[in-house]
């Protein structure tokens, strides 16, 4: 019988359960969804503002990249993001997990910082599901 890598102690006799209980990290997952759906779009906002009231794609592509800065960070989240989302994709199925059309959603419509947290937020209720089970 496999253990349940959430819970199982490693050979140091860690395990991320030890830290934080399922209903707190889940707490803490769906504030960082809001803060990651809600600050992105104050930024999104201003610069629309900035804009004439649009959201041109192209002078943001532009302004991400506008510096070495920028296009490190434009880089960094792209590269990243990209790898998450195949592995958030392989765990929904692995774990048979539900509501991975609407993480994806929020990662393309609202923001990465949104969907990602939105994910671990689904996750670890599925393993509490399959903890019960």
């Amino acid at each position: 019988m496999s253990q349940d890598p959430q819970t199982s102690p490693s050979p140091s006799g860690f395990s991320p359960a030890t830290l934080l209980p399922g209903t707190t990290l889940q707490w803490i997952y769906l504030a960082l969804a809001v803060a990651g759906a809600v600050l992105p779009w104050m930024a999104n906002l201003e610069f629309i503002g900035l804009t004439g009231g649009r959201f041109d794609l192209g002078l943001f592509v532009q302004l991400a990249n506008a510096n070495p800065a920028a296009s490190s960070l434009s880089r960094d989240l792209a590269i990243g993001a990209t790898a998450v989302v195949i592995w958030m994709v392989q765990e929904s199925r692995r774990l048979q997990m539900r509501g991975l059309a609407w993480v994806l959603l929020s990662c393309v419509t609202v923001a990465f910082a949104c969907g990602a947290p939105l994910f671990l937020y689904l996750r670890e209720r599925r393993l509490q599901e399959l903890a019960r089970a």
